[in-house]
């Protein structure tokens, strides 16, 4: 019996509109030249649908359906485990894509885990620690929503959090700081890649004119209100500041073992079918195949089978 390949369906986006959604490494990430609302390149199936809405609809099934296959070929290799970093500003829609794109994966195999303030426990580690004990096992899929990264965007647009990190004096001199944590996460990134855990980063890009729609929203449908947080309306007082911070973080770890995607985030529904694409892309360059029973194994199928047919006789 030969192993089956992961990933040959023709569901799959195009190599240009995943090109453009990367952010080459070794260049700038360009967030202020990159359009939150669309890609240029067209990516969308019409299937017969007329309305953008429906037709990113029905592609993002079919991206659901592939992720499925393939987190069960993730799980039987037993090789490779999936680390999906979510990254984005308030209201852009990490919870939604979390909910709508991986709806279709079996839950025993994937994990979510979401990274708030750090507690004081945590901040007595390195500011990786606590995302660590979070990493998923070989053959199932761990999603962060927010992660270390927290760390180069939070802290560096709020410099005054520094002081609760407990840094040696040396360690906390401003831009030294940033570099050498840029310089961490690539070897921390390269070290899981190295040991079989794929990393995919991705930062749902949302303009501002947008985010302020989303939060009226929020505080208009009582359903809602629960959802929004008056820290919500101080940190979008920043908002050029996390772009900016964002800026320089996508560009200095953006690598070839682990680039960052930016996925345009003003449409949900375009939004969240583009990231079941690239997650779909990235598991088939894994390769994945269902294992192929050595001799002994062989037999043993065949003496199983033979032991479940003589119970008819």
């Amino acid at each position: 019996m030969s192993g089956v390949p992961a990933g040959k369906s023709n569901v799959r986006l195009q190599r240009t509109v995943v090109d453009e959604l990367t952010v080459r490494p070794g260049t700038s990430a360009g967030l202020g030249s990159r359009s939150t609302a669309a890609t240029r390149a067209d990516w969308l199936r019409p299937a017969g649908l007329t309305h953008a809405h429906d037709v990113a609809e029905h592609d993002l099934v079919a991206f659901r359906q592939e992720l499925a296959s393939a987190q069960e070929l993730l799980w039987a290799s037993d090789t490779w485990a999936l680390l999906v970093v979510l990254q984005a500003l308030d209201a852009a829609g990490k919870d939604g894509t979390i909910k709508h794109v991986m709806s279709g994966v079996n839950p025993q195999g994937c994990a979510v885990a979401s990274f708030k303030q750090p507690s004081q426990h945590e901040l007595a580690h390195d500011f990786l620690w606590r995302c660590t004990a979070a990493l998923p096992e070989r053959g199932r899929i761990g999603i962060f929503n927010r992660s270390y990264y927290e760390d180069v965007l939070v802290v560096r647009v709020h410099p005054e959090l520094l002081a609760g990190r407990h840094l040696p004096p040396a360690a906390a001199d401003g831009d030294t700081l940033w570099r050498q944590r840029y310089e961490d996460i690539n070897a921390f990134e390269k070290h899981l890649v190295r040991n079989g855990t794929r990393v995919v980063k991705i930062f749902l890009h949302v303009s501002k004119h947008e985010q302020r729609r989303r939060f009226l929203e929020r505080l208009d449908e009582p359903s809602k209100n629960w959802k929004f947080s008056s820290a919500d309306l101080a940190e979008r007082s920043f908002f050029d500041d996390y772009q900016q911070a964002y800026e320089e973080a996508l560009t200095a770890t953006s690598t070839p073992w682990a680039p960052w995607y930016v996925v345009p985030a003003d449409h949900k529904h375009a939004m969240r079918a583009l990231v079941g694409g690239i997650l779909v892309d990235v598991v088939g360059q894994l390769d994945l195949r269902l294992p192929s029973p050595g001799p002994g194994e062989q037999e043993a199928l065949h003496a199983a089978r033979r032991a479940l047919e003589s119970e008819d006789a």
